[in-house]
């Protein structure tokens, strides 16, 4: 038996978050109703990259049923409420407010049920003076600052994934399993708010701390540790490889069995880590001089032997033939997809994950078995 089988979790969703939330849900057992417009949740159509579907889309509903409603129709917001009166979970994520003036405020349901554990995942909360500011990920990644300590020292840039929206859905993951445990313990529900900008700007507590504490607010390096060197990007024949020095030991390590020249270990501009960084310009160019003769393989053996760390600048060619990955099919409309499996693994289990389901697949089945 799966660990949450048994569990039923409606999912009044769209998009990034909430999705990714509910599929953790269904991969670990839970029977997840995924409500969706009567056009479809507007996600399916981000891009047709995958066997003609979106990947964004493909990634975040496997194993889930898709039922179609229109909430402004009484047969379909009756529909909505039986199958609120035996759910266990219920998620949502349209705009502050709107579900409740739909007449399913979360407030209301849990006094109707105080079992029910309910998630609402929203842009800025579901108070405050921004609450109603319309939000998604790149605006949430400027609105908490992530954007000032990301990219080049020069120019502000984007983390390369949906991070907010990622990290509302795990939050909000996170906080539904915990409220499962609380149930368990007391047969109370919960209420539950997860926001992407309180999701990410508690991701930014260090940062946030070194500034309002330590008066230092990071600064972009991209490539590059602020307070330790060599430690980033220099350029290969083939490429580029990441290097991480420290301590003194690696230094010379470094010097002798990578670069070739023991010397330079005691240069007086580079022979502790205070002296690199006040010569920094001149150390990369050296490192990056002696890096572009060898090819990126060579040098992760040569790496790999004075057991210095490092990493291969990859792309996703690389990725897509990474030794390390974990990868798992999932039945699609398409046809079978190949993804890279969830992080985390459980000894002794053999997790299954169910289909992507195409747009109103489960229509007929769900309004008869809740009609």
């Amino acid at each position: 038996m799966r660990d949450l089988e048994g569990l039923l979790v409606v999912a009044v969703e769209q998009a990034v978050a909430a999705p990714y939330c509910s599929a953790r849900l269904a991969d670990a057992g839970a029977r997840v109703i995924k409500i969706e417009r009567p056009e479809g949740d507007f996600a399916r159509g981000y891009d047709r990259m995958v066997e003609g579907q979106s990947a964004y889309f493909v990634w975040l509903n496997r194993g889930k049923e898709s039922l179609r409603l229109d909430l402004k129709n009484p047969e379909d917001h009756a529909l909505l409420g039986r199958l609120l009166d035996q759910a266990d979970v219920f998620i949502q994520n349209l705009a502050p407010g709107a579900i409740g003036r739909m007449g399913y405020g979360m407030a209301e349901l849990r006094r109707k049920r105080p079992e029910l554990i309910t998630c609402s995942i929203s842009g800025y909360g579901e108070d405050g003076p921004r609450r109603d500011q319309k939000a998604y990920d790149l605006l949430i990644q400027a609105e908490t600052g992530l954007a000032s300590i990301t990219g080049s020292p020069t120019e502000e840039a984007r983390v390369g994934v949906s991070i907010c929206d990622i990290g509302a859905g795990i939050t909000a993951h996170a906080a539904i399993l915990q409220a499962l445990i609380g149930r368990g313990r007391t047969g109370q529900g919960r209420q539950i708010e997860v926001s992407l900008f309180h999701a990410m700007a508690d991701w930014m507590n260090v940062p946030y701390l070194q500034a309002r504490y330590g008066g230092r607010p990071p600064q972009r390096e991209g490539l590059r540790h602020p307070t330790i060197a060599p430690y980033g990007v220099f350029p290969c024949a083939d490429g580029a490889i990441l290097i991480s020095i420290q301590n003194q030991r690696e230094w010379r390590m470094l010097c002798d069995q990578v670069l070739g020249d023991a010397a330079m270990a005691d240069d007086p501009r580079f022979h502790d880590n205070t002296a690199r960084i006040e010569n920094r310009a001149e150390l990369d160019a050296r490192v990056a001089a002696l890096f572009q003769q060898h090819g990126r393989e060579e040098l992760a053996a040569k790496l790999d032997a004075a057991k210095i760390a490092y990493g291969r600048l990859n792309g996703m060619a690389d990725l897509m033939e990474h030794p390390q990955n974990r990868l798992i099919s999932v039945s699609t409309d398409g046809g079978p997809v190949e993804l890279i499996a969830p992080g985390a693994i459980v000894a002794g289990d053999a997790p299954t994950y169910g289909k992507v389901p195409g747009v109103g697949e489960h229509d007929d089945a769900i309004r008869a078995e809740f009609g």
